[in-house]
């Protein structure tokens, strides 16, 4: 009985080897190469499964990776010393809302944040949000020239995706740093459905700004960025809550590219106040000055001297913008200042129209033309 037993079984294994055998012929087993990429494709639809949105950090350095002997020191450090993957290490719970990974730009302060970089950013950014792969970019960044990055990328990139520009206003080693909050609530906004479509956005001290319409108005402080007369997009506590839309051009509905650009124009602010002279224009067109920004008092009001060398300036072939050096308020296009060719920039505050005429520039020198860019975007 046993006997009959085994060989009933040996037959049924030679039988079922035999049927497995003829069903894979040699010529379609799988080499070790397939294998391998049968496993990284397992592995990624696996990663996918989880439903958490691909978020991509682009580090420049700043306050957000600035360190301190000191943990009491807020002011007294060295910003940009801390490299992106400490930055997200230091935030663990990031991989409850999303699926994170980081690169580093740059590691410098903001205040060294160059036309270069800024054309070496917005191209990755723009790379990285045309794959299907990212669904969200976070920028840590500096304060003190954020809100230029900011609007830089809100002019520039073609994508409807969310963008947000991230820092902090105390360093990593300090008791009371803001970074990882602050880094935690830019990455469950950038994984947020709701946030597409906003153009690039800002988010610090539990607020979400326009880049459009935010600006840093406190040397120190942690609650420093303001919308003051536009309000913010939205509020996080705990969860995201958008309240405002954004109805200026941004993003996919601008004329500007950068795709092709290795450079951009030269844009200089000059800062209007009692007794000023004509002579900082022309000091500023022969440094090779394209256009110049004029950060004046009131509505954008320049002295007669100062005018006197603005409207040399653009008998040389220069754009001149009013601006204004009180913070808020709308720019107006005055008579006798558009008679002698002197633009106006609505209300975007002097490093933003820097930001914007540069832009401006490499699409045309047409006073109109930029004019109606400035009442557009």
């Amino acid at each position: 009985m046993k006997t009959q037993r085994f060989l009933l079984l040996a037959l049924f294994t030679a039988l079922l080897l035999a049927f497995t055998g003829c069903s894979q012929s040699p010529e379609a087993k799988e080499s070790p190469k397939e294998k391998t990429q049968t496993q990284k494709v397992s592995s990624a639809s696996a990663s996918k499964k989880n439903d958490l949105p691909n978020i991509k950090i682009l580090a420049t350095g700043g306050t957000i990776a600035g360190a301190d002997k000191s943990k009491t020191s807020t002011t007294e450090y060295k910003a940009g010393v801390v490299g992106v993957e400490s930055l997200i290490e230091a935030v663990p719970e990031m991989k409850d809302i999303a699926n994170v990974s980081g690169e580093q730009v740059v590691n410098v302060g903001s205040t060294n944040i160059d036309n270069k970089t800024l054309l070496k950013l917005g191209k990755r950014v723009s790379k990285l949000l045309s794959s299907e792969d990212v669904d969200g970019i976070v920028v840590a960044h500096g304060t003190d020239t954020l809100e230029e990055t900011a609007y830089f990328l809100n002019l520039t990139v073609k994508s409807d995706k969310p963008i947000v520009v991230v820092g902090s206003m105390r360093p990593s080693t300090a008791i009371s740093a803001d970074g990882p909050s602050n880094l935690y609530n830019a990455v469950k906004v950038a994984g947020a459905h709701e946030a597409k479509g906003k153009g690039t956005l800002v988010v610090l001290n539990d607020r979400i700004a326009s880049a459009r319409y935010v600006t840093k108005t406190n040397t120190t402080a942690t609650d420093t960025f303001k919308s003051e007369e536009m309000g913010y997009v939205g509020t996080i506590a705990d969860d995201i809550y958008f309240q405002n839309e954004i109805t200026r051009k941004h993003t996919k509905d601008t004329e500007f590219s950068i795709s092709s650009l290795h450079k951009l124009p030269q844009v200089d602010i000059l800062y209007g106040y009692q007794n000023d002279g004509s002579y900082l224009f022309d000091a500023a067109v022969k440094a090779g000055a394209k256009g110049i920004v004029f950060a004046g008092s009131g509505n954008g009001s320049l002295s007669d001297a100062a005018e006197k060398g603005a409207v040399r300036a653009v008998k040389k072939g220069v754009t001149v913008v009013r601006s204004t050096r009180t913070g808020n308020g709308v720019v107006t296009s005055n008579g006798d200042y558009v008679k002698n060719g002197l633009l106006a920039s609505n209300s975007l505050n002097p490093q933003k129209a820097r930001i914007l005429l540069m832009l401006a520039l490499t699409k045309t020198d047409d006073p109109k033309k930029i004019q109606d860019y400035f009442n557009e975007y």
